[in-house]
């Protein structure tokens, strides 16, 4: 097992009254509420947070890209990750990911992040995606075109890391006659691809056939990650490329205090404010962004999306977010990670509103009471415990 420590870095300063104004906190909301005086406070104490998880013992840090919203104010995790590249010497940097249909072209993609794996002596984790479907609104981008214009891209990215250069490429989206980046990646014969998703078809096929690693996008009910899990144990079985944990993560909300209800005191109303404001428009997905078939299967698992959830005992019944003492976040992440078999935690030690001084306490109460028995429960239970491909 693998332990992250993902940010998303988000806006903590909107009122209800505003929030409640507005369908959604993406895209639209006006950037009048933007107050750079006080981003600038917020972005330190991020990178700080990320760094102390080093400190912590972490394997990893996380940080992704949102654009136009107060939900994750990171346009450009890169500019992170090479900060992170600097400030620390151990963690893995896993930059989960970049929109690469949002890049033109696509091999700045191969440049940046190769400039992070060399800063960081071979660190980074390169995430790719499609995008969220809001952000195909803020760069008026053709949706229809989002799967092949990503499929060109990655294709493209890889082989600027593994083909001597200078070569052309002429794709359907992009005509280049110089492909020869400076740098290449540290990490040979390119990072490890980290690609997320909420059980699309045509993502979990790709990411089961071209043997990497799959992330689990969060806020969805448990029943829901199994199947998604599940899919992508059976494609791998049919692509003969076996879904070892190590290719499997789940990114998840975590509070960890002394007891129970000192966690729920602490934690309820940040978590709630989070569901109920700022996931309020995510699931957006403009005409043509991803397959019929796709979008009725994430459609039916919408219906079990955190924005959904209203209480408490909803929250620990679907395992939205893993909130307690630490012998009871322990035993629900075994729980948890036998029904899932995931290798890779990426924990969401902050969300919303959750401030300064708690999210500092949660992470190092996890970081002592919490990772260290289990990786001693998952380095003497067998991976190969994990659940198998279904029949």
């Amino acid at each position: 097992m693998q332990f992250f420590c993902f940010h998303l870095m988000p806006w903590d300063r909107i009122d209800e009254s505003t929030l409640d104004a507005h369908k959604t906190v993406w895209t639209w909301l006006p950037n009048s509420h933007y107050d750079a005086v006080h981003g600038h406070e917020l972005y330190n104490r991020y990178l700080d947070e990320l760094v102390l998880a080093e400190e912590l013992g972490f394997d990893g840090v996380c940080v992704n890209e949102h654009h136009q919203s107060a939900y994750g104010t990171m346009p450009s995790p890169n500019l992170m990750g090479s900060i992170l590249a600097r400030q620390t010497q151990r963690v893995k940097i896993a930059v989960i990911g970049n929109a690469l249909p949002l890049y033109n072209p696509p091999t700045r993609v191969a440049e940046e992040f190769a400039m992070i794996d060399v800063i960081s002596g071979g660190r980074l984790i390169a995430g790719m995606v499609v995008g969220g479907g809001p952000e195909y609104y803020s760069f008026s981008a053709n949706p229809t075109f989002a799967r092949s214009m990503y499929n060109e891209a990655l294709d493209l990215i890889l082989r600027a890391w593994t083909e001597p250069g200078p070569f052309e490429h002429y794709g359907r989206h992009w005509k280049l006659k110089y492909v020869n980046p400076w740098p290449l990646p540290l990490q040979k014969p390119h990072p490890p691809i980290w690609i997320p998703g909420a059980g699309s078809v045509e993502t979990v096929k790709l990411v089961a056939e071209r043997g990497f690693s799959y992330m689990g996008i969060p806020y969805f009910h448990v029943d829901v990650l199994q199947k998604n899990f599940d899919m992508f144990r059976d494609a791998c079985a049919k692509a003969g490329n076996p879904a070892t944990p190590e290719r499997i993560g789940l990114l998840l909300p975590i509070y960890v205090a002394d007891s129970d209800e000192q966690a729920w005191q602490e934690y309820e109303r940040h978590l709630f404010y989070f569901a109920e404001k700022l996931l309020k428009g995510l699931a957006v997905f403009p005409p043509g962004y991803t397959s019929a078939r796709s979008i009725a299967r994430i459609n039916q698992a919408l219906k079990k999306f955190l924005m959904e959830v209203k209480s408490r005992d909803e929250v620990e019944e679907g395992f939205y977010a893993v909130v307690g003492s630490p012998a009871t976040v322990r035993d629900r992440l075994v729980e948890l990670r036998g029904r899932l078999g995931f290798g890779n935690l990426l924990g969401l030690f902050q969300l919303g509103t959750l401030p300064a001084d708690l999210t500092e306490k949660n992470m190092r109460t996890f970081a002592a009471e919490v990772m260290p028995p289990l990786r001693k429960t998952f380095a003497t239970k067998a991976d190969a415990a994990a659940p198998a491909a279904p029949a």
